[in-house]
Parts: C-alpha cells; sequence; structure tokens
C-alpha cells in the first residue's frame, strides 16, 4: 500500500467528517470537539486550519483519501495531529503519513498528543522519533471526563 500526502482539497472535507463521526475512533482520540456531529463548527474549524499558516495534508492510501495530518501552532510550540479511517487502523498508515509530514516540516521541535491508553498512536508517534516528555491529565470531551494523556516531543 502506498502512502502519500497532499494539499487538502475542498472534496476531501466531507471524508474527514465522516471519518471523524466514527464512535470508536472518536472515542479513542478522546480529544475531539465537544459536538463532532457540528458541521458548522467543523466547517469553521478547517476553514482556519486552511487559513492559517499550519501544514494541513491529506492522507492518501492507494490514491484514496483516507485521513488528515496537520502541524499547527505558534513557533517553537508546533505540534503534529493526524486522523486515519479505522478501516486502515494497524496498517501502518498513521506511522507512514506522520513520517512523511515530519520530513516535509523540518521544524524542531514538534509535539504530540495522545490519550495514554490509544496505544496505535503512541505506537505511530516513538516510531517516528517522537519522545514521551510528560503526562498529563485533560478533559476528553469524547469521553466527557478527565483522562490521563502523553506528551511527546520530537527534537532531531
Amino acid at each position: 500500500m502506498e502512502i502519500t500526502l497532499r494539499e487538502v482539497h475542498d472534496s476531501d472535507l466531507p471524508v474527514f467528517f465522516r471519518q471523524m463521526n466514527d464512535p470508536e475512533a472518536v472515542r479513542m482520540a478522546a480529544f475531539t470537539p465537544k459536538d463532532p456531529a457540528d458541521r458548522d463548527a467543523f466547517d469553521a474549524l478547517w476553514k482556519g486550519i486552511r487559513a492559517s499558516d499550519a501544514v494541513a495534508r491529506t492522507v492518501l492510501a492507494d490514491g484514496d483519501v483516507v485521513g488528515s495530518a496537520a502541524v499547527y501552532g505558534e513557533p517553537g510550540e508546533r505540534e503534529v495531529t493526524y486522523w486515519v479511517d479505522r478501516a486502515y487502523w494497524g496498517r501502518g498508515v498513521a506511522t507512514a503519513a506522520l513520517r512523511a509530514l515530519v520530513t516535509e516540516v523540518p521544524e524542531r521541535p514538534l509535539y504530540a498528543r495522545a490519550a495514554a491508553d490509544n496505544e496505535g498512536s503512541l505506537r505511530a508517534l516513538e516510531k517516528c522519533g517522537f519522545e514521551v516528555a510528560a503526562r498529563e491529565r485533560g478533559f476528553a470531551n469524547a469521553r466527557r471526563e478527565e483522562i490521563d494523556e502523553v506528551v511527546l516531543t520530537l527534537r532531531g
């Protein structure tokens, strides 16, 4: 399976919206918008991302849209985020997409956050060189409670 990144197209947004409304994926991601089903909020979020200095990319697997990946935030505090369709979990897609993204964005350090129980995401980040920097607690909208989260840093 060939994993590539490209600029986000308007036609990708309905796919992202569908992916971000998969209940199992939302629970695993944990730190999501308050109401993932709010299309207006979703559209406003992506309008802001695309208008900012974020590096936002569509993740393709053999040419099919399977997720998104981005680097956003202020210089020196930039963070990575990504979402992969659940049908592609466990197949190396997140790792390949993240590796391509951090190659495209050479700025360091980069940060990432993941729910402490999101083993797949933590594994993908660590395979790409991110190291655990801290453990915190944060309110997870998807779970409606405070949960453990891991903060990771990519320095090299």
